[in-house]
């Protein structure tokens, strides 16, 4: 068992060491300009961390093998030693400065001992990052702190502010500096064009982008967002199957697995058969795009699409219909549907969205699948990192996210957000679906 852990153990974690570190080349020198997807993301750091047991090696994480790489893949990923700023017309870019990230070297009295299954809780995972000050223009656009424990694993925490790259364009980067420090070498340049994403002239709308624009629910927007402590819950190839089977042996794990959190979070809020519920899920574009995007565009390049039902449609469809809505949700998400979207933000108040379109309302989830990132790839010449997660010890209310279990065993693990008073409830639900026990 990990022991309990919550922020009076600040004390556990002391920084010995904190610097720059700027790309070992000469770099251009200049502005890139931010797509509307880029902009419309609030101004946020989405921060993970990597655990790694150690091996033996008396040069085990070395810091200075680590800087070396880290400068190295700064220079096909220059922008992100860069600082997050302004044009002369307010709106937000890139500014190639070549400044460089922050590194930082911790030292900690925790052991893996302390950390259930090398999973440290997430009130530990705070202590791992460096800590952030603003997001705010100007702003350093990535943030690294290597942590040594005590019983010799090590730590890699990682603070990536989101208007420059979501969840493919940010593991792209960590694994290279990973293949680098392994002495693989660049084997992926990223693809720094954002143009490819401009909004046509004139902008041409074809799509309500309900999930951008206006909720179902009817709810009032909210001022401020929302925010509960997260939950990881781990599924195992068992449940899995079992969620999978019968009728809906063909489901993929993510519709399986999105149709069953809605339900379970329907019934956990109590909703009124009639309230409408939102089912938001965030689509890659960028081989949905004609022509697609590279596969190593390196930005914001996931957006919103969604379901929409009755909280009686939820709680009695068969799990394999939700599937199915859920499906063709995704299947619609195509080039017409995104061009819309990149030309309707070019037409709204980004400024008011920033905070609406992540204030869900207390109806509605937001899931986002990292089952086909390959998270535990980063493997810096002393193995891969026993465990990865996101590190926030508060997110939005709605928000899951779906990855897999480290190591081979098929398991899932789910971050789940929702209501404190109604996490209890969502959990029991949750696991009773996939143990076959129908709940009252």
């Amino acid at each position: 068992m990990g022991m309990a852990v919550g922020m009076a153990d600040v004390g556990m974690v002391e920084v010995v060491e904190s610097g720059f570190v700027v790309p070992s080349e000469g770099t251009p020198k200049k502005a890139i300009w931010l797509s509307n997807l880029d902009v419309w993301y609030r101004r946020y750091y989405t921060a993970t961390v990597y655990v790694y047991r150690p091996n033996g090696d008396p040069n085990f994480f070395s810091v200075e093998a680590m800087k070396a790489a880290l400068g190295k893949a700064l220079v096909p990923f220059y922008p992100m030693a860069g600082r997050l700023g302004v044009d002369r017309d307010g709106r937000l870019e890139i500014q190639c400065t070549g400044e460089g990230v922050l590194f930082v070297v911790a030292r900690s009295k925790f052991t893996l001992r302390d950390f259930k299954d090398s999973t440290p809780s997430v009130d530990v995972r705070p202590l791992l990052v460096p800590p952030v000050e603003s997001a705010e223009p100007p702003c350093i656009l990535l943030m690294l702190q290597v942590t040594f424990l005590k019983c010799g694993g090590v730590c890699l925490g990682v603070n990536m502010h989101h208007s420059v790259a979501d969840g493919p364009g940010s593991i792209h980067f960590i694994n290279t500096f990973s293949d680098i420090a392994r002495g693989v070498g660049l084997t992926a340049p990223p693809f720094l064009n954002r143009t490819l994403l401009r909004p046509r002239s004139p902008p041409t709308v074809l799509f309500d982008h309900a999930e951008y624009l206006g909720q179902p629910s009817g709810d009032p927007l909210n001022a401020v967002i929302p925010l509960a402590k997260p939950v990881l819950l781990k599924v195992s190839r068992d449940q899995l199957d079992y969620l999978k089977s019968g009728n809906r042996s063909g489901l993929s794990t993510f519709r399986a697995l999105s149709a069953h959190v809605w339900r379970c979070a329907c019934k956990a809020r109590e909703l009124h058969s009639v309230r409408v519920t939102r089912l938001n899920i965030s689509v890659d574009a960028r081989s949905r795009l004609e022509p697609p995007l590279p596969p190593t565009y390196f930005g914001n390049a996931a957006f919103r699409t969604s379901v929409v039902a009755t909280a009686g449609e939820v709680l009695s469809d068969p799990l394999e219909h939700l599937a199915e809505k859920i499906h063709g949700a995704t299947v619609r998400s195509n080039d017409e549907l995104f061009r819309s979207l990149i030309d309707v933000l070019e037409e709204v108040n980004m400024s008011r969205m920033h905070v609406s379109a992540w204030a869900l309302p207390g109806t509605d989830l937001y899931v986002v699948s990292w089952l086909r990132m390959p998270i535990y790839e980063a493997d810096f010449g002393w193995g891969k990192p026993a465990f990865m997660g996101m590190t926030a010890p508060r997110m939005p209310c709605g928000m899951v996210h779906i990855m897999r279990s480290p190591g081979d065993d098929g398991g899932i693990s789910l971050v789940v957000t929702l209501e404190t008073e109604n996490m209890p409830r969502f959990k029991k639900l949750f696991y009773e679906g996939l143990e076959g026990v129908e709940s009252a």
